[in-house]
């Protein structure tokens, strides 16, 4: 018997359904326009989607984590054949994204050997020489300078290429693939098959490569595990490829520019961050807990059988979107949620999401803020806006917050060279 069936006390929402996502993107520090008012009143309720479907948007914490974790809720099901995925679950079909154990769990097992906590670490003085060649080459440019471009983009993206082992002329190229797919639920979905296709088409060719040339790589690696213990499908290491392209440097790098972004909005917290570089890895996990990288569509679940969550039960084959913003702000469980304090006592979130799908790459991810604040805040201490931050326009279509530039200035004595 289901779990729901055995509870007197769950129900269904009585409420009519929300339209939801809204029709325009966030400012990325401010919740989206009503799913702060759900969290206390209806962690788990009924909205439509953009395509007239219908799903639960779960925005409490505990809510939104069990179904993370809980693996009666699936992501294959969310993008198999017959269904319609929008936005960014268009990336995600046939990516380990979309995948259930036990199949995700063989890949995973494959790749996440390279991002161990101690093997990440090993990584801090690479990283670190690359923030400081970045902002080497950036305070030699003429002010405003492009933060984006001149930092914020190719940090991540030459962490996450020099794993592959992908060659420094095709950075530029593959984020533009990258770029292309990482659409939100108002992007043609053909574009982002496109872009898709050709990343599949260039890691295809890679693995050729890495084969005739082994390298001391990520990708030949995997080409390793296939090729000697037929673990991967030709089909498995070219989506591997690109789920670690784009998985490994969209999101951080919008990240670094959001985070900016908030933090000099918040001249107190940017000043004890200034004074206190110790504190920078504790305001990396608020950041990442206060800054919703997207106001768009997440992932979508399907329950394969009735599932009680909270007080409402999910009917099997209906779908769930876990919404970690709103969870990330439940008072529930974070104090003054709606508050940026880098000297938040240590607290879970759910930015790096949760279960089997907890973000692969979250040590890096967070070893890649660390340092690019510990170098901007080092090396550039008075950085600023070069325009009002109200004029800053991020672009449409895109699932995460994204802008095409950020100027910035600083004061001519922080330009030496380092």
């Amino acid at each position: 018997m289901a779990d729901a069936a055995k509870s007197g006390a769950a129900k269904t929402d009585d409420h009519g359904p929300i339209s939801f996502p809204p029709p325009a993107q966030t400012w990325p520090g401010e919740p989206v326009p009503g799913v702060r008012a759900l969290v206390a009143d209806r962690p788990v309720a009924r909205v439509e989607l953009p395509d007239g479907s219908m799903a639960w948007l779960i925005t409490g914490f505990d809510e939104a984590r069990q179904a993370a974790i809980d693996q009666r809720f699936s992501r294959a099901l969310a993008v198999a054949p017959g269904r319609s995925p929008q936005g960014i679950d268009v990336l995600t079909a046939g990516s380990i994204l979309g995948l259930d154990p036990p199949e995700h769990t063989r890949l995973r097992k494959l790749v996440g050997s390279a991002f161990t906590a101690r093997r990440v670490e090993a990584m801090r003085p690479r990283v670190a020489g690359i923030v400081t060649e970045l902002i080497d080459a950036l305070v030699t440019r003429p002010q405003p300078a492009d933060l984006v471009s001149g930092f914020a983009l190719p940090l991540p993206v030459t962490v996450i290429c020099e794993m592959l082992g992908v060659p420094t002329q095709d950075m530029e190229q593959l984020h533009g693939w990258s770029d292309a797919a990482v659409g939100d639920w108002q992007r043609d979905g053909g574009v982002i098959l496109a872009a898709l296709a050709e990343m599949y088409q260039y890691f295809g060719q890679l693995a050729a490569l890495k084969r005739a040339e082994p390298a001391d790589d990520l990708m030949t690696a995997l080409i390793a595990a296939r090729d000697q213990d037929d673990c991967l499908s030709e089909e498995e290491l070219t989506a591997l490829g690109c789920a670690l392209l784009v998985g490994g440097h969209e999101t951080t790098a919008n990240m670094i520019v959001v985070s900016v972004i908030e933090l000099l909005a918040h001249p107190t917290d940017l000043a004890k961050l200034r004074a206190d570089p110790g504190l920078i890895p504790g305001a990396v996990e608020e950041l990442v807990r206060y800054v919703p990288l997207g106001g768009g569509l997440p992932l979508t679940r399907v329950a394969k059988q009735d599932v009680r969550l909270g007080d409402v039960v999910i009917a099997a084959g209906e779908a769930v979107l876990p919404h970690y913003g709103g969870a990330n702000r439940d008072p529930a469980v974070f104090d003054d949620p709606d508050r940026l304090d880098v000297c938040r006592a240590p607290t879970n979130h759910l930015g790096f999401g949760a279960g089997t799908h907890h973000c692969l790459g979250a040590q890096l991810a967070r070893l890649e803020l660390q340092e690019a604040f510990r170098g901007l805040l080092g090396r550039l201490p008075r950085l600023r806006l070069a325009v009002p931050a109200k004029e800053l326009r991020f672009r449409q279509g895109m699932a995460l917050h994204s802008l095409r530039e950020l100027p910035v200035r600083w004061d001519d004595d922080e330009c030496a060279i380092a």
